[in-house]
């Protein structure tokens, strides 16, 4: 299919953030997995928004609420609802102090392995519905 160029932005964008948690992974810096793959979603499912609805999203980071308006949200299986959920709280807790302690100790190299699977699985899916 043919992506208009804010579409095709939106899905290198998603891409690079992507290969950006891979890349948070292979150094260590674990509390940037989450947030990355968070990023890439996001940027998916903007995408796909911008694709079916021929306008521009508001800002907005909450990816359940953003498959909701993408009318996505009513095609995910209970496994994709529950790893938005999951995601979810990685994009605010990466950015603020009083949750960094917090993440650093639930993030291990195996989780943010399983995070990323998951992330890659979510944006193959969303692709094929592009």
């Amino acid at each position: 299919m043919q992506f208009n160029d804010k579409v095709k932005n939106w899905i290198d964008i998603s891409d690079y953030d992507l290969e950006t948690a891979e890349a948070m992974l292979e150094t260590g810096r674990l509390l940037y997995v989450g947030f990355m793959c968070h990023q890439a979603v996001e940027k998916i499912l903007k995408g796909y928004y911008e694709l079916k609805k021929n306008e521009e999203l508001p800002y907005i980071h909450n990816l359940v609420y953003l498959s909701e308006l993408t009318e996505v949200y009513t095609s995910l299986n209970e496994k994709q609802k529950d790893f938005l959920s999951k995601l979810q709280p990685l994009n605010i807790r990466a950015r603020y102090p009083t949750y960094t302690e917090k993440l650093f100790k639930e993030l291990s190299p195996e989780i943010c392995k399983e995070i990323i699977t998951e992330t890659k699985e979510f944006i193959k899916w969303v692709k094929k519905k592009l």
